[in-house]
């Protein structure tokens, strides 16, 4: 009898969903409770994500994507819970078996004369506008949704709940964390390919000591500072 009780406890463990399934199942359900989803069996879906609001250099990328029911990809999450290993490797899943998708970006240049908010709206429509396949509802991650020309849904936590948007999630970062690869190349100085253009103390050391670059976003206050350090001055 215990061996059986082994073996069903086995069984058991082997068929339990995942830490991320499990989450996505609950916030699912909450959501539902709360009168939040709106779709239709209908409807072609796609999931909406940035990657780059925060960093002091680079520009702002979001991705759309649409899944394909028929080609599922399993271990999708908030891209930021995942290890480098596994973004890259679901990367590639996800341009391999998605009906569609699009990664796009807003300048720093656009971020600077439109502020990051309206540029990541920007980024986010050129995603959708941009993808081959014409969606019927696009769910944005986050509290707010871009100007589009189809129905679109914000949902708060929606790179953790809702599987496309988690797609577009890593979409965007690993697009962008690649961006910034490349230029640590040409920039060496200011280590981008350890914090991907974020303030870290590193960040801004290399700020202070050299001054910003071509690529930092003038319109963020430790850049200002970094050029005022430097006796340039620059409009807000």
């Amino acid at each position: 009898m215990s061996e059986g009780i082994t073996k069903r406890t086995k069984a058991a463990k082997a068929k339990a969903p995942s830490q991320a399934a499990q989450k996505r199942a609950i916030r699912l359900q909450l959501a539902e409770q709360a009168g939040l989803l709106f779709e239709s069996p209908e409807d072609i879906i796609c999931g909406v994500d940035e990657a780059g609001r925060g960093p002091l250099a680079g520009p702002v990328v979001a991705a759309a994507v649409i899944l394909d029911p028929a080609r599922p990809i399993a271990g999708l999450d908030d891209s930021k819970a995942l290890t480098a290993k596994s973004r890259d490797a679901l990367y590639d899943l996800i341009v391999e078996r998605s009906l569609a998708w699009c990664v796009a970006k807003a300048s720093v240049e656009e971020i600077d004369t439109l502020n990051i908010l309206h540029a990541t709206m920007l980024a986010m429509r050129r995603a959708v506008e941009g993808l081959s396949v014409t969606p019927t509802l696009a769910k944005i991650d986050g509290n707010r949704c871009p100007v589009l020309p189809v129905r679109s849904e914000a949902v708060i936590g929606g790179d953790a709940l809702v599987p496309a948007i988690s797609a577009a999630s890593i979409i965007a970062k690993v697009t962008r964390d690649r961006m910034l690869l490349e230029l640590h190349t040409a920039f060496p100085a200011y280590g981008f390919d350890a914090h991907a253009g974020y303030g870290t103390p590193q960040h801004l050391a290399a700020l202070r000591a050299h001054g910003p670059c071509a690529h930092h976003r003038r319109s963020f206050a430790p850049v200002r500072e970094a050029y005022e350090l430097h006796g340039v001055i620059v409009s807000a």
